[in-house]
């Protein structure tokens, strides 16, 4: 794995978000490991945006398929006025 920069532009929630854009069946264990965080951060940053519904869950067998709002409100007054697909699009 590539060296990590000292601080990044964008929140770990908002690589969780782009990690589950670009696959909405992904593992926890595989976010967690490409954004640089433990299982335990990434599930918690999912709870996280599913409590603010940003996104949603379905179980599916044994695995989760998580589905984005992309016309969910960002959250800091600054960028209120985008939403979560201003933002995918934005990195994408």
């Amino acid at each position: 794995m590539a060296e990590r920069p000292g601080w990044t532009f964008l929140s770990n929630h908002a690589h969780v978000l782009v990690c589950l854009a670009r696959d909405p069946e992904a593992r926890l264990r595989d976010i967690a490991a490409e954004v640089g965080i433990t299982e335990r951060t990434a599930n918690a940053i999912v709870s996280d945006l599913e409590a603010a519904g940003v996104l949603s869950i379905t179980k599916v067998g044994r695995r989760n398929s998580y589905r984005l709002d992309r016309s969910a409100r960002l959250r800091h007054p600054l960028e209120s006025d985008k939403t979560v697909g201003d933002l995918l699009d934005g990195v994408s």
